[in-house]
């Protein structure tokens, strides 16, 4: 079963609108997989699903409604208000990560969303709306543990969670922290993050000051440190690793399955002569009488510059060579070696399956950069589709 993402309804008298020529195939059977191996490789541990940046570009509502229906998650975590209000119909904690802005505490209290605390002074402003409302609010502290983005000084911790826990209406059931390196396994910086957030943990606990909730461990963390979900941590927390994508450095250790797929159509089939000039820059030129397709997909919708005259597109199963540079809206490919394509035929940007398969990992290290910002680079009018 396909479900597109939503559209208008065209009147009974009016043609459909037409398919786009462009669309991500999402795997939500692939995706609660994923979450299954995840959960049983950090048992006893609980998971918390990152669904950040509209679940990295994949459509957060059915994205977070498959995970909700597999079951065995601890809840979803994003990045800012908005996104954690568009989730708390599903019944699951929702937790935010990053910073909060005063103004937005009104609206984030009153919906019983999970706060951050980074300083006192938020604190002491989620602890008087939470008294002006009536209601005691779930907050996780965040430590800076050498990530030098938000939270509290590793250096400062401890007596600064000490006035905090003083602060009414304030349920500080969670403890967190960041790992900035975890893709490089047994990095000693990152060992040194554990065993600071684990001296500081237990320092608290001496003056009894305890928390239900522990967690560093993000997706690399899972795959790299052990011992980021060993006691006292009890909660994990996932994003790209549910996708089936994996930091280009780093082990592997979960055998997990990419869940998307960015597929497009041949617009034209031509046949050109030796001696053509490919696209803007004249970046390439046939050396011989060549079958060219055009692909209606280019750089607007997620598909790196970087492919230009080094990547590949898949035609009828073939690894079919860009020709020249992308364009916003097109691509150019040899059809050498499938001949007997014709326009309107599938073309798999992204995706495929054995050693023929374009994985977002070759993007990633084809544009020196990660596969966070590749999932997070299809463009708006690139339609989602989900496939069971």
């Amino acid at each position: 079963m396909t479900i597109s993402s939503p559209s208008s309804r065209p009147s009974e008298n009016t043609p459909a609108a037409p398919r786009g020529r462009v669309w991500l195939e999402i795997s939500l059977g692939r995706l609660r997989a994923n979450l299954r191996r995840i959960r049983a490789a950090v048992a006893p541990c609980q998971v918390i699903a990152v669904l950040k940046a509209n679940a990295y570009g994949l459509g957060v509502l059915p994205i977070a409604e498959a995970l909700a229906a597999e079951g065995g998650m601890a809840g979803f975590a994003v990045a800012e208000p908005r996104e954690a209000l568009q989730l708390l119909h599903l019944g699951r904690p929702v937790q935010i990560l990053g910073g909060m802005l005063p103004e937005e505490l009104p609206a984030t209290v009153a919906a019983g969303i999970i706060h951050p605390i980074i300083s006192v002074e938020i604190a002491q402003a989620i602890s008087a709306e939470a008294v002006l409302q009536g209601r005691r609010v779930e907050c996780h502290i965040k430590l800076d543990t050498g990530m030098g983005r938000l939270g509290l000084l590793a250096r400062d911790a401890v007596p600064v969670i000490r006035t905090i826990a003083r602060l009414p209406n304030l349920d500080l059931k969670g403890i967190y922290s960041h790992f900035p390196v975890a893709y490089r396994a047994g990095e000693d910086y990152t060992l040194g993050q554990v065993a600071l957030f684990k001296g500081i943990v237990a320092a608290l606990a001496a003056e009894g000051i305890r928390f239900e909730k522990i967690h560093i461990a993000n997706s690399d963390g899972i795959n790299n440190f052990p011992a980021a979900a060993q006691p006292p941590f009890n909660y994990v927390r996932t994003g790209i690793n549910l996708h089936g994508s994996f930091d280009v450095e780093g082990l592997r250790a979960l055998r997990l399955e990419s869940v998307l797929e960015l597929k497009s159509r041949l617009i034209a089939v031509r046949d050109l002569p030796a001696g053509t000039a490919m696209g803007y820059g004249l970046t390439h030129t046939l050396r011989r009488d060549t079958r060219v397709g055009v692909v209606a997909a280019g750089y607007a919708d997620g598909l790196p510059l970087a492919l230009s005259n080094r990547g590949c597109l898949l035609v009828g199963n073939e690894l079919c060579p860009v020709l020249g540079r992308i364009s916003m809206d097109y691509t150019s490919v040899s059809l050498e070696p499938v001949p007997g394509a014709q326009v309107g035929d599938e073309v798999i940007c992204l995706g495929g399956a054995g050693v023929k398969a374009i994985t977002v990992d070759s993007w990633a290290q084809l544009k020196n950069t990660h596969p966070y910002e590749i999932i997070c680079s299809f463009g708006s009018r690139v339609e989602r589709r989900y496939v069971a």
